[in-house]
C-alpha cells in the first residue's frame, strides 16, 4: 500500500493584506478623499487629503500610483450622488486598481449597507481597501467584522447629526424663523439679517400674475405672455411654464405670511423629502414681512383656483372659449376647428366634441361660428350691465352666502363632540377598572360620535364653500361695477372677467352662466 503524502501547492494569486504585501509585485493604488460640505473652512482639509494621499502612495516602492478620486461638498450617508466615489469603484471593477486607501470608514460611507456591499463587491475582484484611521485592511480575517462595527457606528453618527439638524430646524420653525432660497424666489431679496426685502421690479411681475389670473387668464397663457415680454422666471430662465405661475399664485408668502414645514425628510439615509400632509407639525406665521399682494387679492385668487379646479373656466391655453363652452344636450365640451382654412372664407367653428367623435349619436347641438357665439354672449352680458341688476345681486349674495346659522350649528356640534369624547374617555376608564362589560355602551357612544363628526365635517365644508363663492361673487360685482354702460362691441377682457361658462343647446337656446351664479 502506497504511503499517504501531502503536497503543498502555492497560491498563484494570494489575497494577503496590503500591510504584508511583497515588494516584488507592485500594486496599483488609488486614494479617496471627501469633505462633506463645500464651505471655505473645509477647502484646506480637502486639498490636504489629496496632497497627502498622492505623496503617501508614491512614497511606497511596492505601490504604483493610479489617482486620487475626490468628492467635494457631498454628504456621506449615501453613495448615489458621489460621482468621484462611483468613478473609483467602476475603475477598480474594470481592473485598473488593486488597492484603495481612504482616511476612515466614515469617509468611505456612513451607510452600513452601502459600505459592506461595496467592499464585498471589491473583494470578489481581489481589490482591497485600507482605512487608515481604524487601521483596517479588508483582506484581514478581522477586516469585515471591524468594518461592520465601524460602519454601524458611522451610520448612527449620521442619524444623530440628522436628528440634531432636524430638531434645530423645527426649533427655528417654532420660533417663527422664516427663510427661503432668495436666489430662486421672485419678488423678494435677502436683507442684512436674513429678512424679506421687497424687490420692487420683481414685485410688479408678481402683481401682474395675480391681476391676469383674476382677469380670467389661465396659467399657460400667463406663462406665454411673460416669456414673450422677456421677463425672467424665478430660476432666472427666459422661458416660463404654467407650474411656476401656479406656484406663485398659491404661495402665501406673497401676502406677507409664511407656512413653515411644508415638507419633511422621511429618511436620514436617502434624504428623501415628502410633502407634509399632517405627518409632522406645521407653523403659520402671520404678518411676517411686507406683502406684495393684499390678503383680499390672495384669497380671491385661491377661490378662483378652487373654482377652476372644479372643472369650470379652465383657461390654460390661448383659445378664449377653450373649456368654457358646454353642450347642454349631451354634457360634452365644445372644441374648435377651421372651415375653409386655405381660402378667403376661412372661419372658426365650435361644435360638441362628443358628437363629432361619434360618442353621442343623439346629440343635436349643431355647429356655431365664433362670431355668431360672440354676438349671442355679448347680448347676454349687456342684459346685466344695469344698476338694478347690480343692486338685486348685492342683496341676493348677502342672503345666499350668509354663514351665521351654519357657524352657530358648527359651534353647537363642537360642544357636543367634546362632551361625547369626554364620556367615551370616562366609560373606557371605568371599563378598564371594573369587570363590568361596557363594550356595547361604548360602541353606541362611538357610533354617535362618528355620526356627529360626519355632520360637523359637512357643515364646515358648506361654510367653506359659501365663503369661497362669496369671494368670487364679490370680485364679480367689482368687475361689473367698472363697466358703466352696455358694450357696443365684443371685449375679450370682459368675457374673461364675467363669464364662467356657456351652456349651448341650439342657436336659439344658449345659456350664459356668470361667475356670480
Amino acid at each position: 500500500m502506497q504511503q499517504r503524502t501531502i503536497k503543498v501547492i502555492p497560491a498563484t494569486h494570494p489575497t494577503v493584506s496590503g500591510e504584508h504585501q511583497s515588494s516584488n509585485a507592485k500594486r496599483r493604488v488609488a486614494g479617496y478623499a471627501r469633505v462633506s460640505t463645500d464651505k471655505d473652512d473645509q477647502f484646506t482639509s480637502y486639498e490636504a487629503q489629496i496632497d497627502y494621499y498622492t505623496n503617501y502612495i508614491k512614497s511606497r516602492p511596492d505601490w504604483q500610483f493610479v489617482k486620487v478620486y475626490t468628492d467635494e461638498g457631498i454628504t456621506g450617508t449615501s453613495t448615489k450622488r458621489r460621482e468621484g466615489f462611483k468613478s473609483m469603484i467602476k475603475d477598480a471593477l474594470d481592473g485598473k486598481i488593486d488597492l484603495i486607501i481612504t482616511k476612515s470608514v466614515s469617509r468611505f460611507a456612513r451607510n452600513t449597507v452601502d459600505s459592506l456591499t461595496t467592499i464585498r463587491k471589491l473583494k470578489e475582484k481581489r481589490i482591497e481597501c485600507f482605512f487608515e484611521k481604524e487601521n483596517i485592511w479588508t483582506f484581514d480575517g478581522k477586516g469585515e467584522l471591524l468594518i461592520t462595527i465601524m460602519s454601524s457606528l458611522a451610520q448612527e453618527e449620521a442619524r444623530s447629526i440628522s436628528e440634531n439638524c432636524t430638531w434645530g430646524q423645527r426649533k427655528r420653525f417654532a420660533n417663527g424663523k422664516v427663510s427661503v432660497a432668495f436666489g430662486r424666489f421672485l419678488g423678494y431679496d435677502r436683507g442684512e439679517n436674513g429678512e424679506f426685502v421687497v424687490n420692487r421690479e420683481q414685485a410688479e411681475t408678481v402683481k401682474k400674475i395675480y391681476r391676469m389670473y383674476l382677469d380670467g387668464y389661465g396659467t399657460t397663457e400667463i406663462a406665454r405672455q411673460l416669456t414673450e415680454e422677456n421677463i425672467l422666471s424665478p430660476g432666472g430662465k427666459s422661458a416660463w411654464n404654467a407650474s411656476s405661475v401656479l406656484s406663485i399664485l398659491r404661495n402665501e408668502k406673497y401676502k406677507g405670511d409664511a407656512l413653515l414645514q411644508k415638507s419633511y425628510t422621511s429618511d436620514f439615509l436617502t434624504k428623501k423629502h415628502l410633502k407634509n400632509n399632517g405627518e409632522v407639525q406645521q407653523y403659520y406665521v402671520t404678518a411676517n414681512h411686507e406683502p406684495i399682494v393684499s390678503p383680499e387679492v390672495f384669497e380671491m385668487v385661491q377661490a378662483e383656483i378652487k373654482l377652476r379646479k372644479g372643472g369650470h373656466g379652465r383657461l390654460d391655453d390661448d383659445l378664449l372659449f377653450k373649456g368654457k363652452l358646454k353642450c347642454a344636450v349631451c354634457g360634452g365640451t365644445f372644441s374648435r376647428f377651421v372651415w375653409h382654412s386655405n381660402t378667403t372664407h376661412r372661419k372658426y367653428i365650435w361644435h360638441c366634441t362628443e358628437r363629432y367623435m361619434g360618442k353621442k349619436a343623439g346629440c343635436s347641438s349643431g355647429n356655431f361660428s365664433e362670431d355668431e357665439l360672440k354676438v349671442i354672449i355679448l347680448a347676454e352680458i349687456n342684459k346685466i350691465i344695469t344698476p338694478d341688476y347690480k343692486g338685486v345681486l348685492e342683496i341676493t349674495n348677502k342672503e345666499a352666502f350668509n354663514t351665521t346659522e351654519l357657524e352657530q350649528k358648527a359651534s353647537a356640534l363642537t360642544d357636543e363632540l367634546t362632551s361625547l369624547s369626554a364620556e367615551i374617555d370616562r366609560l373606557s376608564a371605568r371599563n378598564a377598572r371594573t369587570e363590568a362589560n361596557l363594550s356595547q355602551e361604548l360602541s353606541e357612544l362611538e357610533d354617535r360620535y362618528n355620526e356627529k363628526r360626519s355632520e360637523y365635517n359637512n357643515v364646515v365644508a358648506e361654510i367653506d364653500d359659501k365663503k369661497t363663492r362669496a369671494v368670487i361673487a364679490e370680485k364679480f360685482l367689482k368687475d361689473l361695477s367698472e363697466i358703466k354702460e352696455p358694450l357696443k362691441e365684443w371685449d375679450d377682457e370682459v368675457f374673461r372677467k364675467l363669464v364662467d361658462r356657456v351652456e349651448i343647446k341650439s342657436s336659439k337656446d344658449v345659456n350664459v352662466i356668470f361667475k356670480s351664479s
